[in-house]
């Protein structure tokens, strides 16, 4: 066996990381979590809402830091909208669990801390697997979902223009 028949497997020369590599800023980043459920309202009218807080350097989002609440139904629009507007492939939401919405149950039903926990986690996921994906990061009904107070229902579908003119 002949010497360049071998593969070649030594290590490619990389310069040293020094500590403001190590632990500076990122190159680009996008962190959405999910926290401080809160249920509100009485009887039919109580549901739970999810406060979403986004930080990223990201170009394409006009704010850096945006912090705004929201409940399952909001997540479900959200859902619908990509389904219908864009080309990515949309994650599943955490179950609507309608048998714990049936009267009568021995226990809180969806208002349950540890379904709502469980619920905060699996949208958390949901947000952030859509967040995170680069088509997904021009539609309007993103941005409006992560970074306005108030949801327009009835906005103009569409994508962000990639270069605003400022």
């Amino acid at each position: 066996m002949s010497d360049t028949a071998v593969a070649d497997t030594r290590r490619l020369n990389s310069k040293p990381q020094d500590l403001t590599d190590a632990y500076g800023p990122p190159s680009n980043f996008l962190e959405i979590d999910i926290f401080n459920p809160q249920t509100v309202g009485v009887g039919r009218a109580r549901f739970t809402t999810y406060e979403v807080r986004m930080r990223t350097n990201l170009p394409i989002f006009k704010l850096k830091e945006s912090c705004v609440r929201r409940r399952y139904s909001d997540f479900e629009w959200l859902k619908n909208e990509l389904e219908r507007d864009s080309k990515i492939v949309v994650p599943p939401l955490p179950g609507k669990a309608l048998k714990r919405q049936l009267p009568f149950r021995g226990d809180e039903g969806i208002f349950e801390e540890s379904f709502i926990e469980e619920r905060r986690q699996g949208l958390e996921q949901f947000i952030n697997k859509i967040a995170g994906h680069p088509l997904a990061q021009n539609e309007r009904c993103l941005h409006m979902f992560l970074q306005e107070e108030a949801i327009d229902r009835n906005y103009v579908p569409g994508k962000l223009a990639t270069h605003p003119l400022a």
